[in-house]
């Protein structure tokens, strides 16, 4: 008995495979016939149809037939001019549904982009029936088409109280508000529209900007990154991932989603030139120079005038060639001041010099030091702004009080820029002496530039 279990299991699975084959092969002889039944039905209405039409065009039932079949299929070219003959007939002839076909000459002129036609067509659909899905959804479509979004809002809101499982309707009422800027009203909409269809790249990104525009920068962030690699959608992700990560101090990481965004050399110019812009804004921050300004040569070349890069190629090229010039500018808090000390004992020749205190801010330096010469000896209070534009009067004003309150018997303010001429009258009859940039490079070039820090 247990020699013949064997061979009964064996049997069993060759008789279970030939009903499988018997199934399968039944089966697709049933879809076959199927499939040969309905293209002989399509054949039988197409020229039956045209046969009818041919002999009366406003056959009203031939017109049916045969643009109901290719709307069915979404041959919407086709279907087309057999609607605009049925709504045109609807007013004499008698057997035209006409809010059945304005609604599908409707729906045909809004598929080949014909928006205006398709508005006219649903709204006299909707005057007949203001509750059909079909109707509401396809007018509030039309309207977003027309950039009409405040008016399309409540249309698609009501198709979606209609039929709440149509992705479309999520999809396009989340674009609507997206286009229009509202996008805490976007969200909920895009993220319901990705529910159905997790795959779209294009709702991914819009919810991510929408999140980012809305204030959740933190959960923006995680989209943009897995985005970066997209071919449509990578640019504009590494460049709002960049941007994220240099608003965050990240530098190393808005670096690399910077080069990554680059390197999407089919993404539109606008988006590469921005891109490129950043990261040569974030090598400066970096103190990259030299890369920056290869960058920004590079925007130059392509884009002239854009933003301020002819200004920053100017100020960085002379910045790389004149080290002092850099430290003063971009160097770190206790590079400058070591360079300051160096300015302030390098200042007045055959001195000595006795630094009494020193005080940094966010834009400038202060030096209070005790000057001995051979023929005076005086207090002066040094202040160095690292600022290249135009020094008003109102920082002077500032400055002056500071020297009467330290009783220093006399005040230096250095800048790499110059001074607006409010500022040059105030200092007129004060002790007070500038030094603007041209001064100060001379200053620059005659200070060592090793060991500023042991200072």
């Amino acid at each position: 008995m247990e020699a013949l279990f064997p061979i009964l299991i064996a049997a069993v699975i060759v008789i279970s495979l030939i009903v499988l084959v018997v199934v399968l092969v039944s089966a697709r002889k049933k879809i076959s016939k199927k499939h040969s039944t309905n293209q002989k039905g399509r054949q039988t209405i197409i020229s039956e149809s045209t046969k009818h039409l041919a002999q009366d065009p406003h056959n009203i039932q031939a017109l049916q037939a045969l643009g109901n079949l290719y709307y069915a299929e979404k041959n919407w070219e086709k279907a087309l001019p057999l609607f605009e003959s049925l709504v045109g007939l609807a007013s004499t002839r008698k057997g035209v549904d006409e809010a059945d076909a304005n609604l599908k000459l409707g729906v045909c002129s809004i598929n080949t982009g014909h928006a205006p036609e398709a508005f006219n067509a649903l709204m006299a659909s909707r005057k007949i029936d203001s509750e059909n899905f079909e109707v509401n959804f396809y007018l509030g479509k039309t309207l977003y088409t027309l950039k009409e979004y405040e008016k399309a809002v409540p249309l698609l809101k009501k198709a979606i109280l209609v039929n709440s499982e149509v992705p479309e309707a999520y999809e396009i009422l989340g674009k609507n508000y997206y286009d229009c800027k509202k996008f805490r009203d976007s969200l909920p909409y895009l993220k319901k529209a990705l529910d159905f269809q997790p795959e779209r790249k294009d709702l991914l990104f819009a919810l991510a900007d929408s999140l980012n525009e809305a204030g959740n920068a933190d959960k923006a962030i995680k989209i943009f990154m897995h985005l970066r690699s997209d071919p449509e959608y990578g640019a504009k992700s590494c460049l709002a991932a960049g941007k994220y990560h240099m608003k965050t101090g990240h530098l190393e990481d808005a670096l690399k989603d910077f080069e990554i965004g680059i390197k999407h050399i089919k993404a539109p110019s606008e988006i590469r030139i921005e891109t490129k812009y950043c990261l040569a804004t974030c090598y400066l921050k970096s103190n990259n120079i030299p890369a920056a300004l290869e960058v920004l040569k590079d925007i130059q070349a392509t884009a002239p005038n854009y933003k301020d890069v002819k200004v920053l190629i100017s100020r960085y090229q002379e910045l790389n060639s004149n080290a002092n010039l850099k430290t003063y500018l971009v160097g770190s808090s206790g590079e400058f001041v070591a360079l300051c000390r160096k300015i302030v004992v390098a200042f007045y020749k055959n001195s000595h010099v006795k630094i009494q205190d020193v005080n940094v801010t966010s834009d400038c330096a202060e030096i209070f030091a005790e000057v001995e010469t051979d023929k005076w000896e005086d207090t002066i209070l040094f202040r160095f702004y690292r600022a290249t534009g135009s020094t008003g009067e109102l920082m002077l004003r500032d400055f002056h009080s500071k020297i009467r309150e330290v009783r220093a018997g006399r005040g230096i303010c250095f800048t790499a820029g110059s001074y607006s001429t409010e500022a040059r009258n105030f200092v007129e009859g004060r002790p007070i002496d500038l030094i603007e940039k041209q001064n100060l490079l001379k200053l620059l070039s005659s200070v060592e530039i090793t060991n500023l820090m042991s200072m």
